[in-house]
C-alpha cells in the first residue's frame, strides 16, 4: 500500500478541521449547514475515488481544479439525478471549503478563485400551488380526533399554518420557546443562520397548543423537551420531516375528496405559502410578511407569494417611507460629528 503524500495529508487535515472545528464554531452556521457541507464533501471525495481513481496517496490540490469540479457537477446531474438547485447547493458547500483551505494554504488559494468562476446551474422555479382559506379549513377538518395521532397532527398543522414558519423551525421548537400565557402569546423560532424571530399566535392556535401540551407533555412539561417529538426516540428526539410529510399526505388525500383545491401531494411548505398568501389577501404589508417568513430579501417574498406589480410598487413605496423616516430622524441629531452625521466611519483618533 502506498503512503499518503504530504499534500494529501495537509488536504485531509483541512477537511477534518473545516467540518469538525471551523463550521461548528461559526454562529451563523446551523446544524443543517454543517450536514450540507459534510454531505457535499463526502460526495466529492467519493467521486474522486470511484470515478477518477484518486486514492489517499494521490490526493492533491489538482484534484480540486475547475475542470474536475465541473465534471463532478455533471456526474451529480446525470448519475445521481440531482436537480440544478441541489447541484448549486453542493457547489456552494465545496466553494466554502476551498475558501477555507485557501485562507490557510496560500499556494492553494487559486483553487477557491477558480471555483467561484464556475457558473451555477440554471434553476427552474416551481410555482407553489396555492390553497384558499376554504381549502385549509377542509384540511384541518379531516384528522380523526378520536385518535391520539389525529389530535397531534391537527395541532401540528394549525401551528405550521398560523405561524407560517418553516417545518424544521416548528419541529425544532422546545417547550422553553413557547410563551402561551404571555399578554401576547408567542413562540420563538430559530431560523436559517440561527436567526431568532418571534411569531405571535391567535387564540385558536393557543387553545389547540395548550390542549396538545396537556395530553402529550402533562401538567409540568420539561423545558428541554421537543414540542413535537418522535414516538421512537421520546421527548428529546424531534419528529422527522419525512414522518410529518407522510401524515400530511394522508390527510391531504382525504381532504381532496371534499375539496379538490387540496393537493393530494401536499407538503408542509404549502401551508407556509398559503398563510403568506392569506396575510397578503387580508391587507398585511409585504414588508411585514417578509419579516414573519424570515426572508432576508424582500424580493424573495415577492416571488414567493407571486404578488402583482401594483402590490410590489406599494411595498417598495413603504420601504422608501421607512428609510426616509430613519434618515430624517438621524439628520436631526448633529451632536455626533460630521462622520456620524453622514453615516461613515470616523477617522478621528
Amino acid at each position: 500500500m502506498k503512503k499518503a503524500t504530504n499534500e494529501s495529508v495537509v488536504i485531509a487535515r483541512h477537511i477534518n478541521a473545516f467540518l469538525n472545528k471551523y463550521v461548528p464554531s461559526q454562529k451563523s452556521h446551523s446544524s443543517h449547514t454543517l450536514k450540507s457541507y459534510q454531505y457535499a464533501l463526502a460526495l466529492y471525495i467519493g467521486f474522486l475515488e470511484t470515478e477518477k481513481g484518486i486514492g489517499a496517496e494521490s490526493l492533491c490540490g489538482g484534484c480540486f481544479r475547475r475542470i474536475i469540479i465541473e465534471e463532478w457537477l455533471q456526474w451529480l446531474m446525470e448519475v445521481r439525478c440531482c436537480r440544478p438547485e441541489t447541484c448549486n447547493n453542493r457547489l456552494a458547500s465545496l466553494r466554502a471549503f476551498l475558501k477555507y483551505m485557501g485562507s490557510r494554504e496560500i499556494r492553494l488559494l487559486y483553487l477557491s478563485e477558480d471555483a467561484t468562476r464556475i457558473p451555477r446551474k440554471k434553476e427552474v422555479r416551481k410555482r407553489v400551488k396555492g390553497m384558499s382559506k376554504k381549502a385549509v379549513q377542509v384540511l384541518l377538518s379531516v384528522p380523526d380526533l378520536s385518535r391520539k395521532t389525529g389530535r397531534r397532527d391537527l395541532s401540528l398543522m394549525i401551528i405550521i399554518y398560523s405561524t407560517a414558519a418553516r417545518l424544521d423551525e416548528i419541529l425544532s421548537l422546545k417547550i422553553e420557546q413557547l410563551y402561551l400565557d404571555a399578554e401576547k402569546p408567542n413562540v420563538t423560532v430559530i431560523g436559517k443562520g440561527n436567526k431568532i424571530r418571534t411569531l405571535y399566535l391567535l387564540p385558536k392556535a393557543v387553545a389547540h397548543l395548550k390542549k396538545y401540551l396537556k395530553e402529550f407533555h402533562g401538567d409540568t412539561p420539561n423545558p428541554e423537551a421537543y414540542v413535537f417529538y418522535s414516538r421512537n426516540t421520546g421527548l428529546y428526539g424531534k419528529m422527522s420531516q419525512t414522518a410529518v410529510n407522510k401524515q400530511l399526505k394522508k390527510h391531504a388525500r382525504a381532504a381532496h375528496k371534499i375539496c379538490d383545491e387540496v393537493s393530494r401531494d401536499l407538503h408542509a411548505h404549502q401551508l407556509r405559502h398559503a398563510k403568506a398568501s392569506h396575510w397578503l389577501e387580508d391587507g398585511m404589508n409585504i414588508v411585514q410578511i417578509s419579516f414573519l417568513l424570515g426572508h432576508e430579501q424582500l424580493q424573495t417574498t415577492m416571488v414567493y407569494v407571486d404578488i402583482t406589480i401594483e402590490q410590489e410598487l406599494k411595498a417598495l413605496a413603504t420601504l422608501e417611507d421607512e428609510n426616509d423616516k430613519k434618515v430624517s430622524k438621524k439628520w436631526k441629531n448633529t451632536k455626533g460629528g460630521l462622520a456620524e452625521f453622514c453615516g461613515v466611519k470616523s477617522m478621528k483618533k
